[in-house]
């Protein structure tokens, strides 16, 4: 309920439009032992080696941008000597075949609880995250949205575009369920004439010069 904080992370809910979303993702390679938890509904990011890092930017994402949302992940277990499909990453899992499902669409529109109220006046508002932990029993993300962080910022990673209105959540809850999408990327000068100016943060996908 939106009453109760109970974050779960990022959940794909339909395409910016009205478009369904029909369940795809991409499987983007893991470093053998990356050494951090990915749990399923965190955001993540492809660092300048190709592979999928935990993303946890709180009011911007990793500078060449994110490149989606983390649903779970495949590797040959260690000690199973077996492929297994798991819901997260164990940090310092050795595995040389594992890859995670991302769902790496820009357009999808996400669902997320926030930390404290978000009001019907932030609607277009940008929004930044709160915390990034998890629940290793579920596997299951506990990010939520960091209400405080609402603002017009350009760099904040994601766009408010509605809320989750039902029997058990309302626009004004105590922790307000939103729906959410990608931001493009910032545009960012490096001095004061603006004589260098670099496509930053966003979602990777939407960046002329790459991810």
């Amino acid at each position: 309920m939106a009453s109760t904080a109970t974050p779960y992370g990022l959940r794909p809910v339909n395409l910016i439009g009205g478009q369904p979303y029909a369940g795809s993702t991409r499987l983007v390679k893991i470093n053998n032992a990356y050494a951090a938890n990915i749990f399923y509904g965190q955001p993540v990011s492809v660092n300048a080696s190709g592979v999928v890092i935990a993303d946890t930017g709180t009011s911007n994402v990793a500078a060449t941008g994110v490149v989606g949302v983390f649903v779970g992940c495949t590797y040959t277990d260690p000690n199973l000597k077996y492929k297994i499909f798991k819901q997260y990453w164990p940090t310092g899992t050795v595995a040389t075949d594992a890859y995670a499902y991302v769902v790496d669409d820009p357009d999808v529109v996400m669902q997320i609880q926030a930390d404290d109220a978000v009001a019907q006046t932030d609607l277009g508002a940008n929004i930044g995250f709160s915390t990034f932990s998890g629940d290793t029993a579920t596997g299951n993300s506990e990010t939520s949205a960091d209400a405080a962080s609402i603002a017009t910022t350009a760099t904040l990673p994601l766009r408010i575009v509605g809320f989750v209105d039902g029997p058990e959540s309302t626009v004004g809850d105590a922790y307000t369920d939103i729906l959410v999408k990608w931001n493009m990327p910032a545009a960012v000068s490096s001095n004061s004439s603006n004589a260098s100016v670099t496509m930053t943060y966003g979602h990777s996908y939407m960046n002329p010069t790459g991810v």
